[in-house]
């Protein structure tokens, strides 16, 4: 069921089914979320198998403030509080130490829990809504699959999920990829997952240098950090320009779409797939996921991606690339 996330009847009726325990799905300003009270260990099971998604895979807990994250955090590390200032509400989230006996499920029984604050209006009225209510904190990951394409507007819920989801429409996300998780519990703060926020931002509002881990090391397991992720049933490959170049100008293979920023194949077959990538990567962000979605519902059974500029402000659309071909890069064992 879609209902208006502008619509004040919508959100009572939102926030009243996340109370009594059901799923919610909600829009934010990155990608839409599959919403439980953080506080109920039941409603975050309902997640975990609506996703088909590991129980010790921790999510990330949508706060409507500052007094809201300190709800769930055994502290709040002063590296945490210079981010938060900086950038909330927005596409920012921060892995602090948890509280004893707080939202344990939701942290995939982690000692740690990453708390975010949306910006988007549509969830941001219903986290008001849902604390006027008792609920401090609503866990939400991506509204999608575990490991597939991130929805990044109500249709790709519903299309995800069928029709008795209750889905909080609020139109296209504005920016399109995950937040950025910066991981306060350590000595010094360590990127765990680029967003759309550059390194230089989060580093000049830190004050010190970010350091970035694989996800096999000793930091917290964190959402959309698997090595395999974001992919469309697809197969995605990633290209240098020559090299996509050279191989369509070999040939066209059959079922196979193709996502650049270079001018589009004029001599491509007429029943090619082929999408246009924009050369700005706040643009090429909003739209990736919507792409990747589209091309899979057109039967393209690989997408040929033309990789990404190495610029700073590419490291969140690199970094989703790079997750959704991870298959395709799998090493053969022999």
């Amino acid at each position: 069921m879609v209902l208006d996330g502008h619509d004040p009847l919508a959100i009572t009726q939102a926030a009243q089914a996340l109370v009594d325990g059901e799923l919610v799905a909600l829009p934010t300003e990155t990608v839409y979320g599959l919403g439980a009270r953080a506080d109920d260990e039941t409603a975050v099971a309902k997640i975990f198998a609506a996703k088909g998604r590991p129980a010790d895979h921790p999510l990330i807990v949508h706060v409507l403030d500052a007094a809201d994250a300190a709800h769930f955090a055994a502290q709040l590390p002063p590296v945490a509080r210079r981010l938060m200032d900086a950038f909330w509400p927005g596409p920012l989230t921060v892995i602090v130490p948890r509280a004893a006996g707080v939202a344990a499920a939701a942290a995939g029984g982690q000692a740690s829990i990453g708390l975010r604050c949306p910006a988007h209006p549509v969830a941001r009225a219903l986290l008001v809504a849902v604390r006027g209510l008792g609920v401090r904190g609503v866990a939400a990951p991506s509204a999608n699959r575990f490991g597939r394409v991130s929805p990044t507007q109500a249709a790709h819920v519903a299309d995800e999920f069928g029709p008795d989801l209750l889905i909080l429409d609020g139109g296209a996300c504005e920016l399109g990829i995950e937040s950025s998780i910066v991981d306060c519990t350590r000595s010094r703060p360590v990127m765990l997952r680029p967003g759309v926020l550059t390194l230089a931002a989060l580093e000049a509002a830190i004050g010190e240098s970010l350091t970035e881990i694989a996800q096999d090391g000793p930091a917290p397991r964190a959402s959309g950090t698997l090595a395999a992720h974001y992919a469309p049933r697809a197969t995605v490959r990633l290209l240098e320009t020559t090299a996509l170049n050279d191989m369509l100008a070999k040939q066209w293979p059959p079922g196979v779409a193709v996502y650049s920023r270079t001018a589009l194949i004029a001599s491509a077959p007429g029943n090619a797939w082929q999408r246009r990538m924009p050369d700005d990567a706040g643009a090429a962000a909003h739209e990736l996921f919507a792409v990747l979605r589209e091309l899979d519902a057109a039967g393209a059974q690989q997408i040929w991606i033309e990789r990404a500029p190495q610029a700073a402000e590419w490291d969140g659309v690199r970094d989703r690339l790079s997750r959704a071909a991870a298959a395709f890069n799998k090493p053969v064992s022999g």
